[in-house]
C-alpha cells in the first residue's frame, strides 16, 4: 500500500496511519501582527462572532487582522508625534529632566491607544 496518496475528487492528500488513510491537512498560519492585531482578534473571537467565523471560513481572517493592525499601529504613532509636539514633549525635556518626560510620554502613549482602541479596534 502507498503511504501517500492524493484524491483528485476532492483535492487532498492522505497519509497511510496503522490501516486507515487519514487526510494530512495543514494548520493556518498564525497572523504576523503587533498588540493592536491581537486586540482586535481578541476583540472579534469574544464579541463579533459572526464576522469572526465568516473570515475564518473564507481564509481571509489574517489578511483582515494584519491589516487592521497596520492601520491601528500607523495612527498609533501620528497620534504620538502629534500630541508630542502640541505638548512640548521634546529630547531637551528629556535631556533635563527623564523623569518628566517619562510620565509625560507615559500619558501621551496612553491616550494615544485609548483613541486607537475606541476608533479602530472597538467599533
Amino acid at each position: 500500500m502507498k503511504r501517500f496518496i492524493h484524491d483528485k475528487n476532492n483535492g487532498l492528500d492522505y497519509e497511510l496511519v496503522g490501516d486507515y488513510y487519514l487526510p494530512r491537512f495543514k494548520a493556518p498560519e498564525s497572523p504576523k501582527v503587533g498588540r493592536f492585531g491581537l486586540m482586535y482578534l481578541d476583540y472579534l473571537r469574544n464579541h463579533k462572532r459572526v464576522t469572526y467565523s465568516g473570515l475564518l471560513l473564507s481564509g481571509k481572517l489574517n489578511e483582515h487582522i494584519e491589516d487592521i493592525d497596520r492601520q491601528a499601529e500607523k495612527m498609533f504613532s501620528r497620534l504620538v508625534e502629534q500630541m508630542k509636539q502640541a505638548e512640548g514633549v521634546t529630547e531637551q525635556l528629556k535631556a533635563a529632566d527623564q523623569m518628566e518626560w517619562v510620565g509625560a510620554m507615559n500619558n501621551i502613549r496612553g491616550r494615544a491607544e485609548e483613541i486607537v482602541k475606541s476608533e479602530v479596534l472597538f467599533t
